[in-house]
């Protein structure tokens, strides 16, 4: 269903959202209008925005373009194009379907939605031969979403590993550089417009596993969702904890982890880990992003750039957008979706990784000896023991070898039923080492 325009009409645009990345969306539309039409050949004219209240004034918007209808706008039939930048759920995936099963392209940075609703979409977009962009849903301005899909497309992907939110590199940024703890930080993340007044979805991790999940599908070729993908965020995250990375000469992120194991399943993770200092991604600072990408014929590649933000992810929007017109204007749709190699995914307890344990003991003789035999019941090796304090207590610091989840639980379990254990124990994983 894919239809040419008459070569004289525009592409036309129906923006569904005024909010921080809309209303810049709009703007370059009108401020980078003669480039778009060189680009793509022909005028880019945005014909509707529709937004929950149309009586808010929105500088920079023409009043008359808005509408509280957004039904009437995905489904008219002068738009070629829709921008969806509402986010959630619902409305967003009613109004898209409708938009595509309409014949319209879409473009979207909604990460929730497609992490969980991606196979109808690619569905309704197939059936229509139809455009479905979305590279502003994963590390805004970062161009990563086209690599996977038609760059890297002739390689064999074996590894991403990213910084994906904004929100929790500033926070442990700043409890790293600064000293600050975690809620002091976030306190800034917030003043600073970096983080939510509810930074849930961010500091628990959410927010991450949906964009891993978009990496994963991309990367191996297999749907994943979501919910597939395990989960930690950074709110438990301490000074001794920022503290004892430093002594390791690692630094805390929260990195998005997806690879290809020996026997060709796939394993994800969403997690604070300590990363080595001499690693790229352990030098990015503030609210940036950065993606590592490990393929059997490129070798390593590294995308960094501002994560979030209204103009960044905008400049992300249009890029998608001068797209999915080029594709209208030749009558032919882009790629879709690539679920070819069906790969099953790997049991969280089954994906491996090193660890650093940390718990607070009865400082008696004969102690480490107990502790090292509870790792030793469950086939986990130690490589480094760091012992700080002396007197009644004393704190461990134990770094593992390489070891399945499953056995860090139970380890773990052992250990905190132990009479000589005092804290809580403490586990974080080791990436990139």
């Amino acid at each position: 269903m894919c239809m040419t325009l008459d070569e004289s009409a525009p592409v036309r645009v129906a923006l569904l959202g005024a909010g921080v990345v809309g209303s810049q969306v709009a703007r370059l539309l009108t401020e980078n209008s003669d480039d778009l039409r060189a680009r793509v050949g022909r005028a880019i004219e945005l014909v509707g925005v529709g937004v929950r209240r149309t009586g808010i004034e929105r500088p920079g918007i023409d009043p008359a373009l808005f509408t509280s209808d957004l039904e009437s706008l995905v489904s008219r039939p002068d738009v070629d194009i829709v921008i969806e930048l509402i986010g959630g759920i619902e409305p967003a995936r009613t109004l898209l379907l409708a938009a595509l099963s309409a014949g319209k392209s879409v473009v979207t940075a909604n990460k929730a939605l497609l992490a969980d609703h991606s196979h109808e979409l690619f569905q309704a977009a197939a059936a229509a031969r139809v455009d479905l962009y979305f590279e502003a849903a994963v590390a805004g301005a970062i161009p990563i979403i086209r690599p996977l899909r038609e760059s890297l497309v002739g390689d064999e992907i074996t590894t991403i590993m990213g910084i994906v939110n904004g929100t929790t590199n500033y926070i442990l940024d700043q409890m790293t550089a600064e000293g600050t703890d975690f809620a002091g930080a976030l306190a800034e993340a917030q003043r600073l417009g970096f983080a939510e007044a509810d930074p849930t979805a961010d500091v628990e991790g959410d927010d991450a596993a949906a964009k891993a999940a978009l990496l994963a599908s991309l990367a191996f070729h297999t749907r994943v969702r979501g919910s597939d993908v395990p989960r930690a965020g950074i709110s438990d995250i301490t000074a001794d904890d920022v503290a004892a990375a430093k002594a390791l000469n690692c630094t805390i992120k929260l990195v998005a982890v997806c690879s290809l194991s020996e026997d060709d399943r796939i394993s994800l993770g969403v997690y604070p880990a300590l990363v080595p200092n001499s690693h790229p991604l352990a030098s990015i600072r503030g609210a940036y992003n950065a993606v590592f990408i490990e393929s059997r014929s490129a070798g390593r590649l590294m995308f960094m750039g501002p994560g979030a933000g209204g103009t960044p992810t905008a400049s992300a929007v249009l890029g998608d957008l001068v797209t999915a017109a080029r594709n209208r204007l030749r009558g032919v749709p882009g790629p879709g979706e690539s679920t070819y190699a069906a790969r099953s995914l790997m049991p969280a307890g089954e994906v491996t990784s090193r660890f650093y344990v940390s718990l607070e003991v009865v400082d008696v003789p004969g102690v480490l000896a107990k502790v090292a035999r509870a790792f030793a019941d469950h086939q986990v090796s130690l490589q480094i023991v760091r012992q700080e304090g002396t007197g009644e207590s004393a704190r461990l610091g134990i770094m593992t070898h390489v070891a399945a989840t499953a056995a860090i639980t139970a380890t773990v379990a052992d250990l905190e039923a132990m009479t000589d254990v005092r804290s809580r124990v403490k586990i974080l994983r080791v990436a990139g080492m």
